[in-house]
């Protein structure tokens, strides 16, 4: 599975992604991202071909055929963004397994608090 950009594993039916969706999408002034749904087929197939298990609940990012979920994923996405974005990595003096946990809170509480669409997001790339 040939990949030349990097690609952005979202869930498609939640508002919070969306939302993140849409704020990386109106800096990505290059298109440096391809978006894909966790929900849609080319979503699944990528999963499955990267071996990501199934109940990841997270953002994924795909870069360079490696793997980055979780906090990993949001600070490699925003060291490709424009400035401010592009000083993400400073966040990695932030134990791992802090971030990574305030991550796993919103994730577990983001249908709760910002509620879900009835239809998943599909982004043309």
């Amino acid at each position: 599975m040939e990949q030349k950009k990097p690609v952005i594993l979202f869930d498609g039916i939640c508002n919070l992604c969306n939302a993140s969706i849409n704020f990386i999408l109106k800096r990505d002034k290059d298109k440096l991202f391809r978006y894909v749904s966790l929900q849609s087929d080319e979503g699944k197939l990528l999963v499955e071909h990267h071996q990501i298990p199934k109940e990841t609940d997270s953002v994924i990012l795909i870069k360079n055929e490696k793997v980055f979920i979780e906090s990993d994923a949001a600070i490699e996405i925003g060291q490709l963004l424009p400035w401010p974005l592009k000083w993400s990595p400073v966040l990695r003096i932030i134990p791992k397994k802090i971030r990574n946990g305030i991550y796993r809170w919103i994730a577990r509480n983001r249908y709760r608090w910002f509620g879900k669409r009835e239809t998943c997001r599909i982004i043309q790339n």
